[in-house]
């Protein structure tokens, strides 16, 4: 039996420095932002925050190059225009 373990990445909106690659109604939906690939993997969470808001909420579906895209195709409020 193989046993994944995932973790949870945290992001003030404020700093966080990503590449929008697909985006719905001004707010990204697929973003872009460099990890340590030693440190993350898919399947990890990445939540970017406002205060006490939300404004992403997704999954890390893959690492590429020590980046890694993450989507958040239905709550995404994280702007489209911000890199």
């Amino acid at each position: 039996m193989e046993v994944a373990f995932c973790q949870t990445l945290s992001f003030n909106a404020d700093t966080f420095e990503y590449e929008a690659v697909a985006h719905e109604n001004g707010n990204a939906t697929i973003i872009k932002f460099p990890v340590d690939q030693k440190l993350n993997s898919p399947g990890d969470v990445v939540v970017v925050v406002s205060g006490d808001e939300i404004n992403f909420h997704g999954i890390i579906g893959k690492i590429e190059d020590g980046y890694a895209y993450a989507s958040d195709p239905r709550g995404s409020l994280l702007p489209a225009g911000v890199q």
